[in-house]
């Protein structure tokens, strides 16, 4: 074979061949032509790597042609099948077999389909010779595709069978004609230099018999067989012509069907099938149609069923989106999608039955299969009918499954041992849902009674939650649905001599009160730090005096603290209620006699002192026990706890900004001490609700007990009420010092006051003032913390620790807060707290070098809650608009730089409402200071305001009150 000359004429042409064992191919060829244009006998195969010569004269069409046909090449299709190296030569003789044909051949058969498609091919397309000559004649490509038409003949002896085939309208005689199958699937078939395609699904192996026999007979012996196994299948994919047997086409309006599969201890399925007529289908057979033989006597019938498996798939997908998924990627059976807790046993039961009005609207069929339980599978709902007695409820109830009405108290063991099934009197078992346990299991396990369903007035919230559920049906007489609506609170009037006016959150809250107290409820106030719950109380205890006055009666309460807020207490009466009786029961030489309580409208005491005196204080009936810091009886262990719940009140009422702590367990303490009995025994609330919430993260456990305490908690957050709120609310918070503390302080103002007071008096003052300076500082630092001035130092700090309580309040809400101190000091004592509990922060005092750094950290990480800030540092220049909490650790002389440390926080771009605590050591210089600003405010608000002009203006007085 000679080389093909590029520099003169050729062609490119792509020649159908014979491969001995690979069957037939496509290759490309060059050609070379003679002067008169004609074909030579020089000719060369090509490859993309050898076409590089004659690629100026190749369109790009034909160069992905080439290297698609090298894809289907022997050496190709060897070295990527076969994968070790071999010659061609030895891997036909050695290697070569069926297996390797079956999985090779339909890959090239897809490719030659495309390229036989193609006008380019198509326009340059011949058949090789025998002698390997590439343009031994030319071909043609059918302009469409053919049809093939079956024809079966019965009779007494025997079935005949053949092909006929039609293009254009007109039959094709084929047999005998030396046609050739060059492609099974699709079908392409080579007759008379034309190549012939067919309708999509058409295999050539169908034909392959007929292309050198007129007919195939099938014996009468076994026709039956070969009906099943050949003709139907040939009837459900192609055009058949029949004489001796019948074919029905049907077409039917399907009906989808769900079927049950009950797996005990498994995974129970359903599996979705179609009903067209008298014929049922599974899901997942996408023939558009099926053939059903049937046979009568000798007479076959073959029923064609047309389905729409389009129609099918939307049904499937119906399925899918209400909560089902596909259990394998082989079949089409469903099971329940992303229920980790639930029985898969009787996941799609209950399902089902939850959905089955749904299902039916949708046109589905419910059938179970076989199996010893038979199911009910039908609509499930509950009639209650309520009715108020003095401290209960009782209740009636009937279940319905289904048209079967069973008395709800019937199914309390089932529920409570969590038993699904319940035995209905035809011999079916109805299923009780899922959510049945934990909506209806507090109900059975809060009654008091094994015969009926008794509930205690408190759990009041239960009797709401059924009016909420949607397929609960409730009866209340009018009493009870007035309480069932606590949402809606009747106004009560304001105390008279209450100085001051609530916002009207607060009254709401002082309503909530009043509703509280008619029905014999124990309450928890648990708004946001800084919303007022003092004040919301106290108007309620000077409401309860004047009612008392008007009744001719006599009443006292008991509010128990922390010792830091008694102060607090007693500052907010002065204030807001200052017809007030208040007796603090509080010191080591207090009176132990509790029988002139009678003489007070309100005690106040600590939890320390409550642990101590709790069985004096058990001796005295109270009106109201108020329990201020709640989560202080948060563990049942505690004598704290244990004291108080030992108490005797007519109510009691409970305030916390953060009632939950640690764990949803802190409310059992408190809410047993308001309501005793209402959230069960400690280890039931920690099985039911403590270890599902937290454990489990069960939202219907956390719905179930927000619904039972609701009506006991009011809560409402700073965001809540933000337009209530003014654009800043400032609140002095006094702190008792400790013991300790205490002691230290007062040795060391002893020493200074004696030595100032004197020099006042032989005319020496005014070279005392530095003196003055330095003593007043280290009384400051004293009362922020001794270990500020003396290492040695290891006891507590009162102020100390009430910031960090009110910080762990503030962060619980989420929120961000700005600590300002002028002491450095200070701020290295909240630092190394922070490091040693991993609370992050920022940090920011007069050696801080990338001020703008931290700030725009602070500013944009929402982690990032607290910022320890110098006063002198911090004070000016910050755009700190995301804290809504600022914290001034120590009163500073002059106003005008706490102004300027607030207005950090609280500027244009601040959108939420701003809280100032400033925190004060009591008996301490600190609270001196605060009342000489009250009384020098001329001065004090004086922007020019230096150390030295205030303590120039300073009067002996002035410093024997700093320092007394």
């Amino acid at each position: 074979m000679l080389r093909v000359d590029s520099s003169k004429p050729f062609k490119l042409v792509y020649a159908l061949c014979k491969h001995d064992f690979l069957g037939y191919l496509v290759e490309p060829h060059v050609v070379q032509l003679n002067p008169q244009g004609d074909f030579s006998l020089t000719y060369q195969r090509i490859f993309s790597h050898t076409a590089a010569e004659f690629e100026k004269h190749l369109s790009e069409a034909d160069m992905k042609i080439i290297k698609t046909l090298d894809d289907i090449e022997q050496d190709s299709l060897i070295k990527k099948y076969h994968k070790k190296q071999i010659r061609p030569f030895e891997f036909f003789s050695k290697v070569f077999d069926d297996k390797f044909y079956d999985h090779v051949r339909p890959k090239v058969e897809k490719k030659l389909a495309e390229l036989l498609k193609n006008p380019v091919v198509a326009k340059s397309l011949y058949l090789m010779s025998k002698d390997g000559w590439p343009v031994g004649s030319r071909l043609q490509i059918a302009l469409e595709p053919a049809t093939i038409l079956f024809h079966f003949r019965r009779n007494n002896l025997e079935t005949r069978y053949f092909p006929t085939i039609k293009y254009a309208g007109m039959r094709i005689d084929f047999m005998f004609k030396d046609a050739q199958l060059i492609s099974n699937q699709p079908a392409w078939l080579l007759l008379d230099q034309t190549l012939y395609f067919f309708e999509p699904g058409m295999e050539g192996k169908k034909l392959q018999p007929f292309l050198n026999k007129r007919y195939i007979t099938i014996p009468k012996a076994t026709e039956e067989t070969y009906f099943e196994k050949f003709v139907a299948p040939l009837i459900e994919k192609y055009h058949v012509y029949a004489e001796g047997f019948e074919i029905k086409t049907e077409r039917n309006e399907p009906t989808p069907i769900l079927n049950v599969s009950f797996v005990e201890d498994g995974i129970s399925q359903l599996q979705l099938c179609f009903r067209y007529g008298d014929y049922t289908f599974a899901m997942g057979d996408e023939q558009k149609v099926t053939v059903r033989v049937s046979k009568e006597g000798e007479e076959y019938t073959f029923n064609r069923i047309k389905r729409q498996t389009e129609w099918e798939k939307g049904k499937y997908g119906e399925l899918l989106k209400m909560g089902l998924k596909k259990s394998s990627p082989v079949f089409y059976t469903l099971e329940l999608n992303n229920k980790a807790d639930v029985d898969p046993a009787y996941g799609v039961l209950n399902w089902t039955n939850e959905h089955i009005a749904d299902l039916q609207e949708r046109g589905f069929e419910i059938q179970q299969s076989a199996g010893p339980k038979k199911f009910l599978f039908a609509s499930n709902h509950i009639d209650f009918e309520i009715k108020e007695e003095n401290d209960w409820f009782d209740i009636n109830a009937i279940v319905y499954f289904g048209s079967f009405a069973v008395p709800f108290i019937a199914l309390k063991q089932h529920i409570l041992r969590k038993k699904r099934e319940f035995p209905l009197p035809d011999g079916s078992i109805a299923i009780i849902p899922d959510k049945w346990f934990s909506q209806y299991g507090s109900l059975f396990n809060f009654s008091d009674s094994s015969k009926a369903l008794k509930l205690h007035k408190h759990h009041v919230g239960l009797i709401n939650d059924l009016s909420e559920d949607s397929i609960v049906h409730v009866t209340l007489n009018r009493k009870l649905q007035k309480l069932n609506d606590f949402e809606h609170i009747e106004d009560t009037e304001m105390p008279v001599h209450f100085k001051g006016e609530l916002r009207s959150y607060q009254k709401a809250g002082y309503n909530w009160f009043s509703f509280l107290r008619e029905y014999h409820f124990g309450g928890c106030l648990a708004d946001d730090m800084g919303l007022g719950k003092t004040i919301q109380t106290l108007a309620m205890l000077q409401k309860i005096k004047e009612e008392d006055q008007h009744n001719n009666t006599k009443s006292t309460s008991l509010i128990i603290m922390p010792t830091s807020l008694i102060y607090n207490w007693l500052n907010e009466a002065k204030k807001f209620t200052p017809q007030l009786k208040i007796f603090a029961h509080t010191g080591g030489a207090r009176n132990k006699d509790v029988a002139h309580f009678i003489d007070y409208d309100i005690i106040i005491t600590t939890y320390g002192i409550t642990r101590i005196d709790a069985e004096l204080l058990q001796h005295f009936y109270f009106n109201y026990i108020i329990l201020d810091e709640s989560q202080n009886i948060k563990n049942p262990a505690s004598k704290s706890f244990k004291a108080v719940r030992s108490l005797k009140s007519r109510h009691k009422l409970i305030l916390s900004g953060t009632p939950v702590e640690n764990s949803v367990g802190d409310l059992w303490t408190q809410l047993t001490f308001l309501n005793p009995g209402l959230l069960g025994t400690q280890t039931f609330f920690n099985e039911e609700y403590v270890q599902a919430i937290e454990k489990k993260k069960d939202e219907e456990k956390a719905r179930k007990l927000q619904a039972i305490i609701k009506p006991f908690v009011l809560r409402r957050t700073k965001e809540q009420v933000a337009e209530e709120l003014p654009p800043k609310t400032e609140q002095v918070f006094y702190c008792d010092m400790s013991e300790d503390q205490a002691a230290y302080y007062e040795k060391t103002k002893s020493a200074y006051r004696n030595d100032l007071l004197s020099s006042m008096d032989d005319g020496s003052y005014k070279e005392k003032q530095v003196q003055l300076l330095q003593g007043l500082t280290l009384l400051r630092q004293l009362a922020n913390h001794p270990v500020m001035i003396d290492q040695e130092y290891s006891s507590d700090s009162g102020k100390f620790k009430n910031v960090l309580h009110a910080l762990d309040n503030v962060l619980k809400g989420g929120h961000k807060v700005l600590i300002f101190s002028q002491f450095v000091k200070h701020l290295n004592l909240f630092k190394a707290e922070f490091e040693e509990k991993q609370i992050r922060y920022a940090y920011l005092d007069g050696a801080t070098k990338n001020r703008g750094e931290t700030v725009a950290d602070f500013q944009n990480d929402p982690e990032l809650k607290v910022f320890l800030i110098s006063i002198k540092a911090g004070g000016v220049g910050l755009n700190l608009t995301q804290a809504d909490y600022v914290f001034i650790l120590d009163p500073w002389w002059n106003p005008a730089v706490e102004q300027q440390a607030i207005d950090r926080s609280h500027r244009i771009g601040q959108e939420k409402k701003v809280f100032i605590y400033k925190f004060i050591a009591k008996d301490t210089v600190e609270e001196k200071i605060l009342a000489l600003q009250n009384r020098k405010k001329r001065l004090a608000s004086s922007l020019i305001t230096t150390e030295e002009s205030f303590f120039k203006s300073l009067t002996k007085a002035d410093i024997q009150e700093i320092l007394n």
